[in-house]
């Protein structure tokens, strides 16, 4: 593990986690404290460059002859769910600044009962799906570009890369079980006031 943290890729991946909240945190206040709008959306929208950034220096590595690893694994998982969660997050952020700094409504939460309660549910466990599949899909573009083959499943929990696709399974499949699957079969209902 220490030698990880000392690779290159791995401080990438660290840099990019550190500027997309500098980022985002940057466009938000130049937005709503300072009100310059279009620096504010050259900044947001700098946000995404930084996935664009970590996928090539990924193949890139590999390319350039080093093994596919856990390094290459965690640089997809952080790509794939940056890709499904981090509209979201800017959304979530942005609704708290608008609100904060310039007199906007209060941020709704997130819905608690009936059918929106059973949307909402989907809708993040979509995220997830989304984030573990993109992830998957840059482990097998990582496998292309450095010429080897993708294990067998049986193999995936032992590859160092792969490894990390393995991970997600449990939470893929818990967060559907106590997320959508239960609102689904159980739509928690608004309590009656009488």
């Amino acid at each position: 593990m220490a030698e990880m943290l000392t690779q290159p890729l791995v401080l990438l991946i660290g840099a990019c986690e550190v500027l997309f909240w500098v980022l985002l945190l940057a466009g938000l206040a130049t937005r709503y404290v300072l009100r310059a709008r279009r620096l504010s959306t050259v900044l947001l929208v700098s946000v995404p460059v930084l996935d664009v950034v970590l996928v090539p220096a990924s193949l890139l590595d590999v390319a350039g002859g080093s093994p596919p690893g856990a390094t290459h694994g965690l640089a997809a998982v952080y790509l794939g769910f940056t890709v499904a969660f981090g509209h979201s997050v800017i959304r979530w952020a942005d609704g708290r600044f608008a609100h904060r700094f310039a007199d906007g409504p209060p941020p709704p939460g997130a819905p608690r009962y009936g059918i929106t309660k059973v949307r909402h549910e989907w809708v993040e466990w979509g995220k997830l799906a989304l984030g573990w599949g993109v992830a998957l899909a840059v482990m097998g573009l990582t496998a292309l570009v450095a010429g080897t083959a993708v294990p067998e499943p049986v193999a995936w929990t032992t590859d160092p890369m792969w490894s990390w696709g393995a991970r997600l399974v449990p939470v893929v499949v818990i967060w559907f079980g106590v997320g959508p699957l239960w609102a689904t079969l159980a739509p928690p209902r608004e309590p009656v006031r009488g």
